[in-house]
Formats: C-alpha cells, structure tokens, sequence
C-alpha cells in the first residue's frame, strides 16, 4: 500500500539536477513523477520510478546523496473540492501533511496525489475509514505504462 520513494538532495548549482536525472537515464529507470522544492541553497528531488534500487544504485554511484521514504498515492476525486475533501478527513483526524504533489496519471474520474505524513499507518485507517481510496504501489507503477499504451494505440 505504501509506495517508495526516492529522495535526491541536489547542491542548488547549474547542471546537478541534469546529472542525477542523466543517472536515472543511463540506468534504464522510468520516472513515473517527481517533485522538485529547493531553498536557497538546495534542493530536494522526490522521485517514484519503476526501479527503485537501481535508481538509487545509480544515484550513488555518481556521487549523489540519496535517502528513502514510503509515500501515499490516494485517489483524489477529479472535481471542484475533492482534493480540500480530503484534507479535511486528515485534519478531523490529527494528521499533519509534510508535503504532497500530483502525479500525472488519473484513475477513473479521480486524480493521484502522493502525500508524505509521519504516521502513513493511521493516516491510511482514516482515509480507508472515510472511502478514500489509496492506490497500490504496483498499480501506481503501471498508471504511466497504461497511459503510453493508449497513447501508443
């Protein structure tokens, strides 16, 4: 239920995020999303991608400090107010949104949105309380593929 993902710490400096992205590339690892957030002087690249040890593997090897964390995609409903829906049931139950992005896929009529919470366990009971559908890491995985297949059709 939980997905990995993969954290990049980048000096904020011309040509280092190209690097550990070329990393990526050169391994044969398809990014499914990212997220990129920086400060002044650096920057954090949140990767979920179709091999995770072979990404990290190639991070390292190029010199790249790489960490791990388990991350949430849940199904957002695709309207006005879905996505403040769901923060709501997180905010009824205590939980604090460390940080969150979109993933480029859609499930249906619902949006994927990765979320990160230091307690992802009771995080995941109340969501599933309220019918909130969180998605499987394999299917996360495939959402990209699915989509290339169509396209590809």
């Amino acid at each position: 239920m939980k997905v990995r993902q993969i954290s990049v710490f980048l000096e904020n400096q011309s040509g280092r995020l190209a690097s550990a992205l070329a990393a990526v590339g050169h391994a044969g690892v398809n990014i499914r999303t990212l997220s990129l957030a920086d400060t002044s002087d650096f920057g954090v690249l949140r990767l979920i991608v179709d091999d995770v040890d072979g990404c990290v593997k190639a991070l390292k090897e190029t010199g790249h400090t790489v960490s791990m964390t388990e991350v949430l995609a849940v199904e957002v409903p695709d309207r006005p107010g879905g996505l403040a829906a769901v923060l709501n049931i997180l905010s009824v139950a205590g939980l604090n949104v460390e940080y969150m992005y979109a993933f480029t896929s859609r499930i249906k009529d619902s949006a994927v949105v990765i979320f990160r919470f230091e307690e992802s366990d009771v995080a995941i009971a109340a969501l599933q309380k309220a019918g909130v559908s969180i998605v499987a890491a394999e299917r996360v995985l495939a959402l990209s593929a699915e989509e290339s297949s169509k396209e590809d059709a």
